[in-house]
């Protein structure tokens, strides 16, 4: 049986586009790779993600990208992008084990700008549209403090900690687990 075929499993329906007010956010295309890896090749980036290895490499963001394009899961993988259509970032909604989780990495040259706020917002704002009974789970790494006060921000609440795997690090880290419903949800200011 399908993931999808089963009763109690909902799809939020097409990866859209969203603007705001600094960025556009919209589906993968092929030629988004390049700067995949580039920014995931980053150790700073890659660190801090549970799922991605270290070396990263263009081979890599292609497996990534045939997976999130495919259209066999109904998961959001969004790009971030700036003013120009460059590929800075990903906001993902994946279902995983029956359960949503928002996921999210933004290249080093654009942390402390606010961006990833603003994208995170707009992504989670969407999704709740379209799924207001969900609740909504993430987490990040005990060292990834930008990563805990944007959640904290959005009305995350910690439900648990633990630890975790990173492939990057090759090693097991404290990971803190969050959940959010619409409720709770506190969207980014607008800018």
């Amino acid at each position: 049986m399908d993931l999808l075929d089963r009763p109690s499993v909902r799809a939020p329906g097409p990866c859209p586009e969203i603007q705001t007010a600094r960025l556009m956010l919209r589906p993968h295309r092929p030629g988004d790779g390049d700067a995949i890896a580039q920014s995931l090749a980053d150790f700073q980036v890659a660190r801090m993600l549970s799922r991605v290895p270290a070396p990263y490499d263009r081979q890599d963001a292609a497996d990534w990208l045939s997976r999130v394009r495919s259209g066999l899961t109904p998961d959001w993988a969004l790009a971030i992008t700036a003013g120009d259509d460059v590929h800075i970032g990903v906001v993902g909604l994946e279902l995983r084990h029956g359960l949503w989780h928002l996921g999210y990495w933004l290249n080093r040259y654009y942390w402390g700008k606010g961006l990833m706020s603003e994208a995170s917002s707009a992504a989670i704002e969407r999704f709740f549209r379209r799924m207001p009974d969900v609740t909504l789970y993430s987490g990040a790494f005990a060292d990834n403090t930008a990563s805990l006060r944007i959640q904290e921000k959005l009305g995350f609440s910690v439900r648990g900690c633990g630890d975790l795997y990173s492939l990057a690090r090759n090693a097991v880290a404290p990971h803190i687990e969050t959940e959010l419903t619409q409720a709770g949800f506190r969207p980014a200011a607008r800018l």
